[in-house]
């Protein structure tokens, strides 16, 4: 018994050891050669024109959001539709439950007009 508890002691020990670690290390070992050059703003190789810090819509930010939770509930509806002909009532009251939370969610996003892209 104590040697099961051996071993959460030893995961609560280590498990903030990582990623100081990997915080600290590179700061240590990393070359440090500041430069004009580097400090410059830096977007998909092109040189920016104007002023770097450009505001843009919060739309975009709740529309891709919406888009990638509705995109990550179709990759669990999928194994339940290609499983549908074998599983057993309960498993077909639960997807149908699942479905009409995402309805929900998406007629809540319509009427708050999160949808609306421009």
């Amino acid at each position: 018994m104590l040697n099961d508890w051996l071993f959460v002691g030893l995961m609560l020990i280590m498990a903030p050891i990582f990623p100081i670690a990997a915080l600290i290390i590179p700061r240590i070992l990393a070359p440090k050669k500041p430069n004009p050059l580097k400090s410059q703003t830096y977007e998909c190789g092109i040189e920016t024109v104007g002023d770097t810090w450009v505001q843009f819509k919060a739309q975009y930010y709740n529309f891709a959001l919406v888009f990638l939770v509705f995109d990550v509930e179709i990759v669990f509806l999928f194994p339940w539709a290609v499983a549908f002909n074998q599983l057993p009532l309960y498993g077909v009251i639960v997807g149908i439950l699942f479905i009409e939370v995402l309805v929900i969610g998406l007629i809540y996003a319509w009427r708050k007009g999160i949808l609306e892209w421009f």
